[in-house]
């Protein structure tokens, strides 16, 4: 038996129940994992659903269970499960460690009482046999005759049925008497609560199950096996579909949880128009973009939750490797060739604002498969596509979006919750174009045609990096890396990014998965510092405009935020988005950044030194930078002393960082070595206060017995960034306390050239 042998619905329920953040799996013993036999002490589960059921029950965020009318104690030596599968005994009434049921003496009397009747009533009977359970006993008339049976049934309803206390179960052949109430619903329920799921699946044949169906609301899925009435919309065959179902559901959840094969991140390739920021796979899959700020939410979130998320891809129709990937020299415009086959990619420069143009231009001889798949906020947002002639509309979003592609015939198909667009391209006849544009309804042709629209695009990067004196040694790597921290500064605005994505893993499977589409003050500035070091002062310049807009906001230069927005507005709360895998499995994807609302007490120093920089490039210092510089120092006077959260931006109690505090002293010296070369009036503090830091650091910043200095005052840790104490020149680098420090680093944080 294969996969098809489940209904295409029932595959895309179990898909989308695969990527919720916390699965339950639940199902029935006999008829559901173990086949119904003549001898009830012979049901042995298919060892396939056990298989499947002990590889769920070993995910993270996924819980299994077995809900059955037999006795726990039965249950565990039937079925032999581990322990990290739950056993549910006697229709709910018998939970595993943790839910034992007290009975109370009156139970206890009554189900004495009730084995002494239903004893009674069966004795000498044939096909008739009970099943003494710790609260319950079952009349099992399987291999008993219809008459028999029929008459036994009658007895027991009439009879015990109606004591007080009792409570009665029908099922297959078999009725239960309980002193305990006995629901498989309610057990259900139980365990939902216990492990905190966000969905369940609850597989069963028999009549006592639809109960726990019953229970299934929301992203449930329920799967009735076997005939008869279900209030459940799906249903497979027998025990064997049982096994290919779970097995379905396991590889599901394994490509939720631990990601495909994922695409090293250098491997990635950067599209940029200094508004927007796409990346892409080396075989021309889009597999990142947000829109309209390079902070806003995704369109295309691939990158962190696989194909559910969203990609927009191109590929010769009969596969293969690419050939090979690049970036068109000296620009951010890239090419993806196969055998026959060429994609070239860029982003659009537009001086509308809430406007991004992807251009993908595809030729050569050989045909080519493409599939459209948009999911705008994350796939929070369900959306529609429209044919329409030249292209697709992107229905459901707070923009519009288009896709024009004009002679291109798309395909839709959906998977229940989201469409997809599929076409087969034949470039062999001249080359074909793909625009998709977010932030207009414009399905109509260009004004500019798209020659030179990739002529502009491609002189737009070009014509900045022929201003850059590059160095002789690693020319074309130093050119690339330029372009990259280019890429990441937003020319609208002046703020530049630390990063161009979120929560991509410090390591594989990591839990320390930050925001970085946003503008740290220090990486900013360092930025900037780079590119006027390569020749190029207008990143500097917008940088540093934005943040006197950023000023003007707030109380005062010391209440400055770590980071901003790319607009230069406070961030929202930091959230999780449950439903996206994460980068190789790498959870929680997080939005935004709770570092907006710590103290890093360091920002101060990388802007005046950016300002040292660009005084010393341009032979002048401005009215507007001395301003900045003075702010910068009036924030280190008021807040110097504090303890704050460091470069490292830690998240428990703030300590009296070391490199916190050589950096407030960098902003002093520096303020006042620019007031004495450009003749500007310095504050008297400054100078003073400049000493006094620097004795405090030397004294409380050196750890005695490790002959070191640490991280923070008191602290035994070591941090690389302490090595600014001799390198910012507050301590001579041919000091012996500097150069332990270097030797005790070196040892402990150094890995090959890399110092951690």
């Amino acid at each position: 038996m294969t996969v098809d042998a489940l209904t295409i619905e029932l595959r895309r329920a179990l898909a989308r129940l695969a990527r919720t953040p916390r699965l339950l799996v639940a199902c029935d013993y006999d008829g559901t994992l173990a086949p119904i036999v003549a001898d009830p002490q012979r049901a042995a589960p298919v060892p396939e659903s056990v298989t499947a059921l002990r590889s769920l029950a070993a995910m993270p965020a996924t819980t299994t269970a077995v809900i059955s009318g037999r006795a726990l104690r039965d249950l565990a030596v039937l079925s032999r499960l581990p322990a990290e599968v739950h056993l549910v005994g006697s229709h709910g009434s018998e939970f595993d460690v943790g839910f034992v049921h007290d009975l109370m003496p009156a139970q206890k009397e009554l189900h004495e009482k009730l084995l002494i009747e239903l004893g009674a009533l069966v004795d000498g009977r044939p096909g008739v046999y009970l099943e003494v359970k710790p609260a319950s006993i079952a009349v099992h008339l399987r291999q008993a005759s219809a008459e028999v049976a029929q008459e036994i049934l009658t007895a027991v309803i009439d009879g015990p049925r109606r004591w007080p206390g009792v409570t009665i179960t029908e099922g297959k052949r078999a009725v239960e008497l309980s002193t305990v109430c006995s629901d498989k619903g309610a057990a259900l329920d139980a365990l939902r609560h216990q492990v905190g799921a966000t969905a369940a699946v609850f597989l069963g044949d028999d009549v006592t199950d639809e109960r726990a169906f019953a229970r299934l609301t929301g992203p449930d899925v329920g799967i009735k096996v076997g005939d008869g009435p279900s209030a459940t919309a799906h249903r497979i065959l027998d025990t064997t579909a049982v096994a290919m179902a779970l097995a379905f559901l396991v590889e599901e959840r394994k490509l939720w949880l631990f990601g495909e094969d994922a695409v090293p991140i250098e491997r990635l390739s950067m599209l940029s128009n200094g508004q927007s920021v796409a990346l892409l796979t080396p075989d021309a899959r889009v597999t990142w973009m947000c829109h309209p700020e390079p902070d806003s939410a995704a369109v295309f979130a691939d990158l962190l939750g696989g194909p559910p998320a969203g990609y927009f891809s191109i590929r010769p129709e009969r596969n293969g490797l690419p050939l090979g990937q690049r970036y068109l020299p000296g620009t951010m415009t890239v090419e993806t060739r196969w055998s026959q086959l060429l994609v070239t990619d860029y982003l659009v420069h537009l001086d509308e604002v809430n406007r991004t143009d992807l251009i993908r231009a595809v030729s050569g001889r050989s045909r080519a498969v493409v599939e459209f798949a948009p999911r705008p906020e994350f796939g929070q947002v369900t959306v529609r596509l429209e044919r329409v002639p030249d292209g697709l509309r992107v229905l459901g979003t707070s923009d519009p979006w288009v896709l024009r592609a004009p002679g291109v015939d798309w395909e839709l198909a959906t998977d229940g919750t989201f469409p997809t667009a599929r076409a087969v391209l034949d470039p062999d006849g001249g080359e074909i174009l793909l625009e998709l544009r977010c932030g207009t309804d414009d399905l109509g042709p260009s004004q500019i045609e798209e020659p030179e629209r990739r002529r502009r695009a491609s002189v737009w990067w070009s014509a900045w990096l022929a201003t850059l004196r590059l160095p002789g040694i690693q020319r074309e790597l130093v050119a690339r890396s330029a372009l990259t921290l280019r890429a990441l500064c937003h020319s609208e605005t002046g703020a530049i990014l630390a990063a161009a994505t979120t929560s991509l893993p410090e390591e594989i499977g990591g839990v320390r998965n930050w925001d970085y589409r946003f503008c740290w003050l220090r990486d900013a500035a360092m930025t900037a510092r780079t590119l006027v070091a390569l020749g190029s002062t207008g990143e500097a310049e917008a940088f540093l405009c934005w943040l006197h807009r950023v000023l003007e906001t707030v109380s005062g230069p010391e209440r400055l935020h770590p980071l901003y927005t790319v607009r230069g507005t406070t961030l929202g709360p930091e959230a999780v988005i449950d439903t996206l895998p994460g980068y190789a499995g790498s959870r929680p994807v997080r939005i935004s950044n709770a570092a907006n609302q710590q103290v890093q007490l360091d920002v101060f120093g990388p802007v005046v030194e950016l300002v040292v920089d660009l005084a010393q490039r341009r032979g002048e210092l401005t009215d507007p930078d001395w301003r900045m510089v003075q702010a910068m120092a009036e924030a280190v006077l008021r807040r110097w002393y504090e303890p704050d959260n460091g470069i490292w931006e830690e998240r428990g109690r703030p300590r009296h960082q070391v490199y916190s505090k050589v950096m407030c002293w960098v902003t002093l010296d520096r303020a006042v070595r620019l007031a004495a070369r450009y003749a500007r009036p310095a504050d008297p503090a400054w100078a003073q206060l400049r000493e006094q830091i620097a004795a405090e650091v030397l004294d409380r910043g050196w750890n005695s017995e490790l002959g070191c200095f640490t991280t923070a005052y008191g602290g035994t840790d070591l941090d690389a960034a302490t090595l600014h104490i001799g390198l910012s020149g507050l301590l001579a680098p041919d000091d012996e306390r500097f150069q332990a420090t270097v030797t005790a680093i070196e040892a402990e944080l150094r890995s090959g050239s890399t110092v951690y």
